[in-house]
């Protein structure tokens, strides 16, 4: 497997993680360093070399933590500028005006503190004030910095909203991730959003409370089949304690030594497995980044 997918990034991951305040649910605050360590350890040993790990401003990111991670575990990960949505979006910063809001992103990304915009969402078939503010913002920054943008959708609605949006503000297209759309458990709500040129997030592998792997793994044969796996990528986005491999959970490496071997028993080409977790990601984000 690792030389299958040597060089591959996981593109919507948190590495720490603190949503408790808002959730009140323990399990919700991804603080276990150790556990996730040992972890990135065995993600090297399969070829993973990059994590971009979303986690912003209100979402418990730590950005000390990260670099300590990177340095102990031999995984490059990149770092997120932003705010989540509502209710997550801070006090301080939720009557902020978009051009505050993107001024804060914009140093970010200019000091190296961060390189991408991420990630922004929207909620539930409801797009908020705050939110619009938000996605404004990131319009403005994207434009000042070039910086790709990872949006969050809840439960993949609003989506192809996300998109229309984002390109119609002059969003560069390649730039875009839209994410969460393995949940859409709809093909042709999936082929509307790649069909405005933007990528696609199936970044919630592993999660069968959401949704099987299988019918992610059915949904991406129907994406190979049509020629558009090219603008999907893929990741597990790992958000409580209770999803790690140390507390019981299927953890980090279910991708590529469970997800990955479903997808070629099913007959996905091993050069479209590259092309989700490796060219499309260096596309993305840069080869160097």
């Amino acid at each position: 497997m690792a030389s299958l997918i040597q060089g591959a990034t996981l593109m919507h991951e948190h590495m720490h993680l603190d949503l408790s305040r808002i959730k009140k649910d323990p399990d919700t605050c991804l603080d276990c360093t150790q556990e996730t360590l040992e972890e990135l350890r065995k993600l090297r040993k399969q070829g993973i070399t990059r994590i971009l790990d979303v986690t912003n401003t209100g979402m418990g990111r730590d950005h000390d933590l990260l670099d300590w991670l990177e340095q102990e575990s031999g995984i490059r990960i990149l770092h997120s500028t932003g705010w989540y949505k509502d209710p997550f979006i801070p006090d301080e910063w939720s009557e902020k005006s978009p051009e505050e809001l993107a001024d804060a992103m914009i140093r970010e990304i200019r000091s190296g503190k961060a390189v991408v915009i991420g990630e922004i969402g929207t909620s539930k078939n409801r797009w908020t004030d705050n939110e619009r503010r938000l996605f404004e913002a990131a319009v403005l920054a994207h434009k000042a910095t070039g910086a790709p943008v990872y949006t969050h959708t809840t439960l993949s609605t609003l989506a192809l909203e996300q998109a229309q949006y984002l390109t119609g503000q002059g969003v560069d297209p390649d730039k875009i991730v839209i994410g969460h759309m393995d949940l859409a458990q709809d093909m042709d709500r999936i082929r509307k959003v790649l069909k405005t040129g933007v990528n696609i997030g199936f970044d919630t592998i592993g999660k069968s409370d959401y949704l099987p792997d299988e019918k992610r793994v059915q949904m991406l044969l129907e994406l190979e089949a049509e020629g558009l796996t090219d603008h999907v990528v893929l990741s597990m986005d790992i958000t409580r304690k209770s999803q790690l491999e140390a507390f019981g959970g299927k953890g980090y490496p279910w991708l590529a030594d469970h997800f990955i071997p479903s997808l070629l028993e099913a007959g996905l080409q091993p050069d479209t497995i590259r092309q989700m977790l490796i060219r499309t990601p260096d596309r993305i984000l840069g080869e160097q980044t």
